[in-house]
């Protein structure tokens, strides 16, 4: 027998013995109100089992699957790891991709994320996550402070029914979480040059536009020294394109979280059987996401507000590109690993960094101006306090470097970005902080 429930008894034996229950409260050393509590406990059922204590637990929970839906899940999740391991079939089995199939079988009420998740937990069929792994590369990365410094770019693919795959290229502004993006039923260069054009008039032309290694941003894997589409037009509208780490998405986080919260509320909350659809239902979260303040980081602010507290620098109304895009002065930035041989790998090149350490993360920076183009290596990124210069090579071209156009030129600071150490209040200095532990 408990302490507690030895006290109760106690309590219940003095008031039959004729004791007020001030008198045992006192002697208890409880409070009036726990006297009457278990005096009243015990009269009405008449039983010393009444002094137990009882279950917490709600007697009717609102939110509680019905058994048809949680035997739903179950199905759905067993049927889903069967055909993870068929040749040609997805591998995905996940919570989204049960919610896809519930969908489709038009299971009612259709449960949540979360809900399913519980279930799985309940049900025994979830897989322990594997710890994470320190990095084996520290990689240098931009620590931006404003909007309009720092934009991320990245496509996630989607599937329609019958397997159709859909390109879904998102753009967000890594300090005020303002977002924009397009879909298409490929991924080319050219469809890659349109998103980021659109990207730029959304958004503005920030001072770096960073982007993934696909073939449609890089200009491919083949030739040696390739100067790419997307290269030359970021460098004509006065951006400088940063490209990340190969294989490591962690690098262009903003982004890769903002993939999951467009494909949960457009891909997992629609029916969407073909690319009109999906160009139908996809500017309506974007536009909802822009005026929603519910990111903490944000201070009860909207990305739209955020965007909206410096100028932005549009691109020109009529502006065109040219269909043969030249060089231009400006820059462009990668994010490498060192090999065991010291080199890093820029544009399908090998560079030596005989400075390096293998394994460890450097910023090559290739710079091009009216005398021609230098590839420069350093340990740190362009912002940081201090970085040294590991390596520097001639770049080899083929072709004249033009002038950047006056247009281009970034309003107040001439052609060359300086990022003053400001800050927007105590907005930004938690907003500051947040993103520079997060990229």
């Amino acid at each position: 027998m408990s302490d507690e429930l030895a006290i109760r008894r106690t309590a219940i034996h003095l008031l039959r013995s004729g004791k007020t229950p001030a008198e045992v409260a006192q002697e208890v050393k409880r409070s009036l109100a726990w006297v009457y509590k278990w005096q009243e406990r015990y009269f009405e059922a008449g039983d010393w089992q009444a002094l137990v204590d009882r279950s917490r637990a709600p007697r009717h929970v609102p939110n509680k699957l019905p058994v048809r839906i949680r035997q739903a899940i179950r199905v759905v999740r067993s049927e889903l790891e069967a055909e993870a391991v068929e040749p040609g079939k997805l591998s995905y089995i996940g919570a989204h991709a049960i919610q896809g199939r519930l969908r489709q079988r038009r299971i009612a009420p259709l449960p949540s994320i979360s809900s399913i998740e519980r279930e799985l937990r309940v049900a025994g069929m979830t897989r322990p996550r594997k710890p994470k792994e320190p990095e084996a590369v520290v990689y240098p990365h931009l620590r931006p402070n404003q909007p309009h410094q720092l934009v991320q770019v990245d496509i996630v693919p989607r599937y329609l029914p019958g397997g159709p795959c859909v390109s879904c290229f998102n753009a967000i502004d890594a300090i005020s979480r303002y977002p924009t993006g397009l879909q298409y039923t490929t991924k080319s260069s050219e469809d890659a040059m349109r998103f980021l054009l659109q990207a730029w008039c959304d958004l503005g032309v920030p001072d770096y536009t960073q982007l993934d290694n696909e073939s449609c941003f890089s200009g491919g894997f083949t030739h040696p020294g390739v100067l790419g589409k997307v290269l030359r037009l970021g460098l004509m509208v006065g951006t400088e394109l940063v490209f990340s780490p190969i294989r490591h998405p962690e690098s262009n986080g903003c982004v890769e979280r903002f993939h999951q919260d467009y494909t949960q509320n457009v891909w997992g909350k629609i029916d969407l059987p073909d690319l009109a659809a999906v160009r139908k239902h996809s500017p309506l979260f974007f536009d909802a996401y822009r005026h929603s303040p519910h990111h903490s980081a944000l201070g009860g602010h909207s990305p739209l507000e955020m965007h909206s507290m410096r100028p932005v620098r549009h691109l020109p109304a009529a502006f065109r590109p040219p269909a043969k895009l030249p060089l231009t002065v400006g820059k462009v930035h990668f994010i490498r690993a060192v090999s065991q041989e010291r080199q890093i790998m820029v544009l399908n090149q090998h560079w030596v960094v005989p400075s390096a350490k293998p394994d460890q993360g450097v910023w090559a920076t290739l710079q091009f101006s009216v005398q021609g183009a230098r590839l420069r290596i350093y340990d740190a990124a362009p912002d940081a306090q201090r970085r040294t210069c590991l390596a520097e090579y001639p770049f080899p071209l083929k072709e004249p470097v033009q002038p950047l156009r006056p247009e281009f030129y970034r309003q107040g600071r001439g052609p060359k970005p300086s990022w003053a150490v400001t800050t927007l209040g105590w907005i930004g200095r938690a907003v500051s902080q947040w993103v520079s532990t997060m990229l």
